[in-house]
């Protein structure tokens, strides 16, 4: 069966591969035709694809061979270190053997959980100095640092459903002592079953909303001054094995002040509707391209220019995080707030690589989708009218971005309407033709767009990116639900638009709505 499997996804992905080969060169081969007929097929591809996404994959690119130099280079350094430690550690097993004991210490300013883990012999995960006993594993005279501690946050409002899932995953990663879930007035077992795993529970009577829920139990248990990091993971968050290290292995540089997790989108079809699906097809797809052709560009060490570290997995240097307001008055979310200060205060680079990857569950339901991507979008505006523009090289980025999905945003709702105008003479029979008012409009939008060329134009590059990724995930029913993914941009397109006036005139209390959830299998 496995073998089955594995066969027709591939077969899958070859066949989605050649259907998008054949589709651009179609579209080429018109574009090409129609260049000179004074029909905008430019326009419509800058529609489809933009400009950002060329301009920061081919920066992602120039990353991509920098990290690969260093990573050479790193390997290097790393196995002239190992031989050196090699040598280093016969010693300390000479002195083993004369019955002296080497005792692992905490680093200044950590807390009571590396207290404990030494107590308990290191026994466990890794969200403190946990493990050997001996300094050349441990690092203490070996050369290497000592690994940062780690706590782990999970706000929770009425997650029930998912809330056992994310704690288990994080404690595949971390020791129980080092996870806090804030219950942020659930009217659910939220609490209980957090407190049943046996990780730090704080209830909060009032709903504060995710910041002040976040702000509270790091104040409530000290973490900042306890840590030397702190992970926020949202409740419906599963983590990738290798998460952790990834975050390590970033933050290791001094000059990173948080790492972005790098989000997956869960793909459980058997769980979700026919538009459960669509809409989680379509998150798969945005993310991949945000991150991928976007965020990996924005985040290379000579750029240091993205906007948001999202909040469903990041992990903020604790010296980051206790300069950062998190909580302030009339934000609807958090998490471009954060990312905005860090840049604005200086407080160093973000970071993200595809290795730090986490899981998480999109909305269900249409109605749970507008909701979110209206919150997201609001707190996006709101952050943009709180800070204000400052000299620097991320305003500079920003402000393209910012001027491209405003005019995408209405060029692409306006050629919608277009095309909705110029399809009612084949719905009508033509009748609708019979209206002089009408007919003279569409004789005059059919000569500078006809019909052909917004479906050419605007349809088929979309529906392009939708093979490649039905490529690259080996999902053929990508090609069915990429049909209607024009629709969902639409309403991505409108809630941008409806919610810039709207952070201006709406203060916002951060309290958050819980969305339908499904139970994590």
């Amino acid at each position: 069966m496995r073998t089955a499997r594995f066969i027709g996804s591939w077969l899958a992905g070859l066949i989605a591969l050649s259907l998008a080969v054949v589709l651009f060169v179609r579209w080429f081969g018109y574009a090409l035709d129609n260049a000179s007929a004074g029909t905008p097929t430019m326009l419509l591809l800058w529609l489809a694809l933009g400009v950002n996404l060329l301009v920061w994959g081919f920066i992602g690119l120039l990353r991509l061979g920098d990290d690969s130099v260093r990573a050479v280079l790193a390997r290097r350094g790393s196995q002239q270190r190992r031989g050196a430690a090699a040598v280093h550690s016969g010693r300390v097993r000479t002195a083993d053997r004369h019955g002296t004991n080497v005792l692992v210490h905490a680093t200044a300013g950590a807390g009571s959980s590396r207290e404990a883990l030494a107590s308990a012999g290191g026994a466990g995960g890794t969200g403190a100095l946990a493990g050997p006993t001996d300094a050349s594993a441990s690092g203490t005279d070996s050369g290497e640092p000592a690994p940062m501690s780690l706590a782990v946050i999970i706000p929770a409002h009425n997650e029930e459903p998912v809330i056992d899932a994310a704690i288990q995953s994080a404690l595949r990663l971390f020791n129980r002592w080092d996870i806090y879930v804030v219950s942020d007035s659930s009217r659910d077992a939220t609490a209980d079953i957090a407190a049943e795993t046996g990780v730090n529970v704080l209830e909060l009577l009032s709903n504060r909303g995710k910041a002040g829920a976040i702000e509270a139990v790091i104040s409530e248990f000290d973490l900042t001054d306890n840590y030397d990091g702190v992970v926020i993971l949202d409740a419906d968050t599963e983590l990738d094995e290798k998460y952790i290290e990834g975050a390590r292995r970033q933050l290791a540089d001094p000059t990173v002040a948080a790492v972005a997790g790098f989000v997956v989108a869960e793909w459980k079809p058997k769980e979700r509707s026919l538009l459960g699906r669509l809409i989680s097809a379509y998150r798969d797809r945005l993310y991949w391209l945000l991150q991928y052709l976007i965020r990996f560009g924005q985040t290379w060490r000579y750029t240091s220019t993205t906007f948001i570290v999202p909040g469903f997995a990041s992990t903020y240097r604790s010296s980051v995080l206790k300069q950062l307001h998190i909580n302030p008055k009339g934000l609807v979310i958090e998490d471009f707030n954060m990312t905005f200060e860090v840049h604005h205060k200086r407080l160093g680079r973000i970071s993200m690589n595809p290795g730090t990857r986490a899981y998480c569950q999109d909305p269900f339901t249409l109605s749970d989708y507008v909701s979110q991507v209206r919150r997201w979008s609001l707190g996006f505006w709101q952050t943009v009218r709180r800070h204000g523009m400052w000299p620097s090289l991320f305003w500079f980025a920003l402000f393209f971005y910012i001027v491209e999905i405003v005019l995408v945003a209405v060029l692409l709702l306006g050629t919608a309407a277009l095309g909705v105008f110029m399809l009612l003479p084949p719905l009508t029979g033509g009748a609708a033709l019979e209206l002089g008012w009408y007919s003279a409009g569409y004789s005059a939008v059919g000569a500078l767009l006809p019909l052909t060329a917004i479906a050419v134009g605007l349809l088929i590059p979309d529906y392009i990116l939708t093979c490649l990724m039905a490529t690259i995930r080996r999902r053929p029913s990508y090609l069915i639900y990429g049909m209607f993914f024009l629709p969902m941009r639409l309403i991505d397109s409108y809630i941008a638009l409806r919610t810039i006036p709207q952070a201006w005139t709406t203060v916002s209390d951060g309290r958050w709505k819980s969305p339908g959830r499904s139970r994590a299998s």
